[in-house]
């Protein structure tokens, strides 16, 4: 079984907090929704690019970021600002990134109880990295979702289960892996908590008209294709960051993948902020509560 290098989910912004608006000083509410407002938007129902490698439908209500846009909104969020496509639902968000990684078999059958307790056995080793970089410890609660792979759709799921010492209430990692020819595009949702199982029904439902483009589909591949190096556990262990693990991965998670998990947290600012009230939405007889402020018990 590769190591987990489950990790890098743990830059989930313990550290960010309160914070997580730092990126635009000491901003008001309605400073914050002028910003988001004025990045361009593209409203559904339609179809755009997802990247280069392909499509989305958006259906009606839904709103849309290309990379370049979508950089500024991770930054409104807290987050570093990094080449993700952004789509907004109703009281949800949603970061696409494409990896190159080379065609992924799907003929490897994933044990989830194994994969689970390998990933919990890398808690320890996981955390003493992690109190090097000054970060707080995570450990492995278990699955929200276990892993399953869609052989039809090309698409692997998984939910899961996080926590913090001294925190009973688990934070919920939902990811999408979806198949192409040449590698793989990461769908990482970012909802409260409270909403998570609904929110992951409307999600995957947008997945559904997700689409790559012509000569990018899984079933396109060609003998002489590049192969990844991995399969389908990998990627829910980690991905290209175990292959990584071979050769001192500890300081390539570190660069390539911190930014993209720092999102996950971050993004929960903007859901308590009310995406939702962004775009002209019915108001709720209460005003919405400014995040950087705690919340009543």
């Amino acid at each position: 079984m590769l190591k987990s290098s489950k990790w890098v989910l743990a830059v989930l912004g313990l550290a960010l907090g309160a914070a997580a608006w730092s990126a635009e000083g000491e901003s008001t509410p309605e400073q914050r929704r002028a910003a988001f407002q004025a990045l361009k938007w593209q409203a559904g129902p339609a179809t755009t690019d997802v990247g280069s490698n392909a499509t989305l439908k958006l259906p009606p209500g839904a709103r849309f970021l290309d990379e370049a846009e979508g950089a500024k909104f991770l930054k409104l969020t807290g987050n570093l600002p990094s080449a993700n496509s952004i789509l907004v639902g109703d009281n949800w968000w949603a970061a696409f990134s494409f990896s190159s990684v080379g065609y992924v078999k799907d003929d490897e059958k994933i044990d989830a109880d194994a994969l689970l307790k390998s990933m919990k056995e890398e808690d320890g080793p996981a955390n003493e990295e992690r109190r090097k970089l000054g970060m707080g410890e995570l450990y492995t609660d278990g699955w929200h979702i276990a892993p399953h792979y869609d052989s039809a759709s090309k698409h692997l799921e998984w939910a899961l289960r996080l926590r913090t010492p001294g925190n009973d209430t688990p934070t919920i990692n939902y990811t999408v892996r979806l198949l192409g020819r040449s590698g793989y595009e990461s769908a990482t949702l970012v909802s409260d908590p409270s909403t998570l199982d609904e929110d992951v029904k409307a999600f995957k439902a947008v997945l559904k008209d997700f689409d790559f483009k012509s000569g990018e589909k899984y079933s396109e591949f060609k003998q002489g294709d590049r192969v990844a190096e991995f399969g389908l556990a990998a990627l829910v262990a980690g991905g290209t960051a175990a292959v990584a693990a071979k050769t001192g991965f500890w300081k390539v998670i570190v660069g390539v993948f911190a930014a993209f998990w720092k999102l996950i947290l971050a993004g929960v600012a903007a859901v308590v902020f009310g995406i939702g009230k962004l775009f002209g939405k019915k108001q709720e007889p209460k005003a919405p509560q400014d995040p950087q402020e705690p919340q009543d018990k």
